[in-house]
């Protein structure tokens, strides 16, 4: 198989509800779509789901895109290769930017499966034909505001509420979410704002009352000791994510047990082939995984999906319907969450169709690779 075109749009929706977060807030999503062409006009799509701040991580929209352009681009048109886990070591040489090069592996994957005319979640390896979604909820101005939010997704029928927290929002929003919710899955993610101190790990252990499922990501990316030293001081388990952005820093999760929970995200980890991997360590460690989100748009979002529906994902992941996020999404029919399920599609590929003419209509810029 060989990749002659690839178009790139960067895509700006707005989110049907302002996120906040520990470290930043945002009312729209800017997102980079991958469209990749082959020798025989077969088409496939990606999506680089960075975000546009350099608050998650280092990564950027922006520099997604130079990355994108002027060096993994020319690594992959004309080459040759026979399946997506080939794709990954055309790019050997370029470190890190994990997120555009998870929309460029995304784009061959959905590609690659299409012309073998298999479901994306089949070619991973998947097992299930839906998979239980979870929803995530920000920062918001008040308690009440809070517990009107998961009132919605509860009546929703979402299987596991997360809640960020942070400095100053954080023991008294769950001590009344798990008033009014007491048989609710709740776990909680502080986006790694916290120091990893005594004092800090005391007021942390104060979270082991409410029967949370994970503590997420307390502390610094870098900082697995003071996860480790958490986790052996609570009962909770301390689940990573930032921390955890190739297969060497889980393998050094597991030495150090510095949680007991990962959250793979695929655009955090490099892209699927990568996740699988994570997946398959994880699963022989015995560790519980969870498909974590980054607000993707519906191409993103259906590649999360199918990944999801891997045997070692048995809590439930980020992959909550597109109208929890979009008023309109970029896939047609958008991904839809029936009492807490989404459906893994058995159609090749991604299983959706991407609206290009509504992708278009909210392009901020585009590049194409035909016209260089």
């Amino acid at each position: 198989m060989r990749i002659t075109r690839v178009r790139l749009f960067e895509v700006r929706l707005p989110l049907v509800h302002r996120f906040q977060t520990s470290s930043h807030a945002k009312s729209t999503l800017d997102h980079i779509l991958i469209e990749v062409i082959d020798a025989d006009g077969r088409v496939g799509w990606g999506e680089i789901a960075s975000p546009a701040g350099p608050f998650y991580c280092s990564e950027t929209t922006s520099t997604a895109w130079d990355i994108c352009v002027n060096f993994l681009l020319p690594t992959v048109l004309d080459a040759d290769w026979d399946h997506p886990e080939q794709v990954d070591a055309l790019w050997s040489r370029i470190r890190g930017h994990e997120f555009a090069k998870a929309g460029l592996v995304g784009a061959a994957w959905d590609l690659w499966c299409r012309a073998e005319g298999v479901p994306l979640g089949a070619a991973l390896g998947g097992t299930r034909d839906r998979v239980r979604a979870g929803v995530s909820l920000g920062i918001e101005a008040t308690i009440d505001d809070l517990l009107t939010q998961v009132a919605h997704q509860v009546e929703a029928g979402y299987h596991r509420v997360k809640l960020k927290i942070g400095h100053g929002w954080d023991i008294e929003p769950v001590r009344a979410v798990r008033g009014a919710f007491p048989d609710l899955d709740l776990h909680v993610d502080a986006n790694g704002v916290y120091a990893s101190d005594d004092q800090t790990l005391d007021h942390l252990a104060e979270l082991d009352a409410f029967g949370l499922t994970m503590i997420e990501q307390p502390f610094a990316p870098r900082d697995l000791l003071g996860h480790a030293r958490l986790q052996r001081r609570i009962g909770t388990d301390v689940c990573l994510d930032e921390s955890v952005v190739d297969l060497h820093d889980l393998e050094l999760m597991i030495a150090l047990a510095a949680g007991r929970v990962l959250n793979i995200k695929v655009s955090r980890m490099g892209g699927l082939t990568v996740a699988r991997a994570a997946h398959d360590m994880a699963r022989d460690a015995g560790i519980p995984v969870w498909c974590g989100g980054m607000h993707e748009f519906g191409i993103g979002r259906a590649a999360n999906v199918a990944i999801s529906s891997l045997p070692g994902f048995t809590l439930p992941s980020d992959v909550s319907g597109s109208d929890k996020y979009y008023a309109r999404d970029v896939i047609t029919p958008p991904v839809i969450a029936r009492d807490g399920w989404v459906e893994v599609p058995a159609a090749p590929g991604l299983g959706y169709q991407v609206d290009v003419e509504w992708v278009k209509a909210n392009t901020l810029r585009s590049f194409d690779s035909a016209e260089v």
